[in-house]
């Protein structure tokens, strides 16, 4: 029987047990999807797309730009690097995830959401597009006149985005992200999943003391007859902090918007983020 003396005369067993410690404490638990946090402007971070997976966050968005003939990733055409494109950053990680994981971007999680808004025009932006989401087919969406077969990857369009092209395409591998305006016109919900607002047009309120009562059932009556109609919502342009994380979240808004990956990722996962908002 090896006793603490013995131990201390055996550097060789010290040497094994180094040599098994990166194997040992290489396998992390693996990551909870937080299937209601969405990486606003994503690209931003130190490691686009990979920081947002590594918090479980299951939306992300990538703004894209037309630069001669290729769709760089970047909030405007200035900021746009011939090396940061759509695949290098997106579409070629999400590939090779979704090839690890048995089919999902999350092993045995739910369908992962790709918003593109499109800085440039939609309708330039969408023949360069189209032919390079084909190459990722197999694990994409694909939205119908009448259904959706929902793959590993959603994209949805925003922005500048072409809706009276896709809405002519009998089966296309992208959606658009809608406008309040939709919840009115109820254009198909396999067009238009998504219903996306700036919170700051529609709510006076900026997380400061109590929300008051009248903007509170304004926000829940909005959600519910979004759900109704079968799509989710999600709001930009608000204050990124707790408490209007906490009041979108009680109200049952699919996709809480944020810049701060870290801090809405602890608050979701004390929440049981993995049930849906309706």
């Amino acid at each position: 029987m090896m006793n603490k003396s013995s131990f201390r005369a055996s550097p060789w067993l010290g040497a094994a047990l180094l040599l098994l410690a990166p194997a040992v404490f290489a396998a992390d638990a693996p990551v909870k999807p937080l299937t209601r946090a969405h990486a606003h402007n994503d690209y931003e971070h130190t490691r686009p797309l990979l920081d947002a997976l590594d918090r479980g966050f299951n939306s992300v968005e990538a703004d894209i730009n037309l630069v001669d003939g290729k769709l760089l990733v970047a909030h405007d055409r200035r900021q746009t690097r011939p090396d940061r494109t759509l695949e290098a950053l997106y579409l070629d990680p999400l590939l090779a995830r979704v090839q690890a994981n048995s089919g999902r971007v999350f092993k045995d999680g739910p369908p992962f959401y790709l918003l593109i808004d499109c800085k440039s025009p939609g309708t330039e932006i969408w023949p360069v597009l189209r032919p390079m989401l084909e190459r990722y087919r197999a694990m994409l969406t694909v939205f119908k006149n009448d259904a959706t077969e929902t793959n590993a990857v959603t994209v949805v369009l925003s922005g500048d985005s072409p809706r009276v092209v896709l809405a002519s395409e009998p089966a296309r591998l992208a959606a658009i992200d809608g406008r309040l305006p939709d919840l009115e016109a109820n254009p198909s919900p396999h067009l238009v999943p998504w219903i996306s607002e700036d919170w700051t047009r529609h709510f006076q309120w900026r997380g400061w003391q109590a929300m008051p009562a009248a903007e509170q059932q304004k926000l829940r009556d909005l959600v519910a007859r979004a759900h109704a109609q079968g799509r989710m919502v999600r709001f930009w342009g608000g204050p990124d902090s707790e408490p209007l994380w906490r009041a979108q979240f009680e109200a049952g808004v699919d996709l809480i918007n944020t810049d701060k990956l870290a801090t809405l990722a602890a608050f979701l996962a004390s929440r049981n983020p993995s049930t849906p908002g309706h």
